[in-house]
């Protein structure tokens, strides 16, 4: 079996990561990104197709005659956020940052498709670069574009690195790994009237201040102890002067859980809720809820060939039980329509140890080569010769 690394991978590898760090990109604008990893799987031999779900690039690699097919998913898009990490190959765009570690993905994934076009195998392997994770759903949009009928699969498989936990550990769960979620937006609408005489007006703030509260009764009060639900108020949003009751004030948040019934709930209840307490207080309420990204729900079995392989001799990873995120995931939508695994590699730093997310977050670099054999592996395992 091809493995990685040797010294001369490593150092091709870390030049790579650190270009597309340099670089970062956010969802549907990836087209320096796409082209870097195009021009790296056609000098490899892959057919590569480009424009897929607008910058989306899959690689597909045959050898022998097995009709057995795996895709492995890597995203590409960067975050808008003012990079601090202080490393000397730092984002050069004002304003965008790889602060997810999707520029190591992307990485990971090109360092075992190079490794993968010299090795013997039976089948076809599909390296799907995906944009637009980032709350965009660029895997919905690849899903709907056709990526399972154009590039059919019999398992799909992702991976995410995890600075919570260390390198060298692996977690890959029998069924739910993150959470879904939701959008809302609550548009309070009252009537204005000058701050000294309120009686004269309905305060949309003063509704807007009981909304807050009554939401965070739905995941206490409407949904069993047993389950869980996040309903996070995030902005508010009303008026311009110190001495004026604005007409209206706007709410928005975010929504977690795993459950579609739960789901379900938290939309109902944040309907009702909020109709029935701007209505005592004269108001209205207009409620938008979207939900955005379903649980990303792994298979079963395909969890347990994850966690065989991380914990074999070739890999040598501890293999972690650890509770499901109440993040969320695009992944999610392929693995509505195959079978497949999305698993965690720990990446957590000695030291200072920015989460995902974080302006001072860099990917590790540590994880590179765990990452990439673990492609390797997959594939050669998946996709043995008989």
């Amino acid at each position: 079996m091809a493995v990685f690394p040797s010294e001369a991978d490593i150092a091709e590898a870390l030049a790579w990561r650190h270009d597309l760090h340099r670089h970062p990109e956010l969802g549907f604008e990836e087209n320096r990104t796409a082209g870097f990893i195009a021009d790296k799987l056609v000098q490899w031999g892959f057919a590569v197709r480009t424009g897929f779900a607008r910058t989306g690039v899959i690689g597909s690699l045959t050898r022998g005659t097995s009709k057995r097919s795996i895709g492995i998913r890597a995203d590409m898009d960067a975050l808008p956020i003012v990079e601090k990490s202080g490393v000397t190959y730092a984002s050069q765009t004002t304003g965008k940052m790889h602060a997810c570690g999707h520029d190591g993905h992307v990485t990971m994934a090109l360092a075992a498709a190079k490794a993968i076009s010299q090795l013997e195998f039976d089948g076809t392997v599909h390296f799907i670069f995906q944009p637009a994770e980032e709350n965009e759903g660029g895997g919905r949009e690849m899903v709907r574009e056709g990526l399972f009928t154009d590039f059919p699969v019999d398992a799909i498989y992702g991976l995410h690195n995890w600075p919570a936990l260390d390198v060298g550990t692996c977690v890959a769960r029998d069924d739910a790994m993150m959470a879904a979620f939701g959008t809302f937006e609550i548009e309070v609408t009252g009537k204005g009237a000058h701050g000294a005489m309120p009686h004269e007006g309905a305060d949309p703030v003063v509704a807007a201040a009981q909304i807050v509260t009554a939401l965070q009764t739905i995941a206490s009060r409407n949904v069993s102890p047993l389950e869980s639900a996040v309903v996070s108020v995030t902005q508010i949003h009303g008026g311009d002067a110190w001495n004026v009751i604005p007409e209206s004030m706007t709410i928005r948040g975010t929504t977690r859980w795993f459950s579609t019934e739960v789901g379900a709930t938290i939309s109902r209840r944040m309907q009702t809720l909020a109709a029935s307490i701007a209505e005592g207080f004269g108001c209205t309420a207009r409620v938008i809820y979207e939900e955005r990204y379903p649980s990303t729900i792994n298979t079963a079995e395909n969890a347990r060939k994850i966690r065989e392989l991380a914990a074999s001799p070739d890999l040598g990873l501890k293999v972690l039980d650890v509770a499901p995120s109440m993040a969320a995931e695009d992944f999610a939508f392929m693995l509505q329509e195959s079978p497949g695994c999305y698993f965690w590699l720990g990446s957590r730093r000695d030291g200072n140890n920015p989460g995902l997310h974080s302006p001072y977050y860099d990917f590790n670099d540590a994880l590179l080569p765990i990452g990439a054999n673990f492609w390797i592996k997959l594939v050669a395992t998946e996709l043995s010769p008989e």
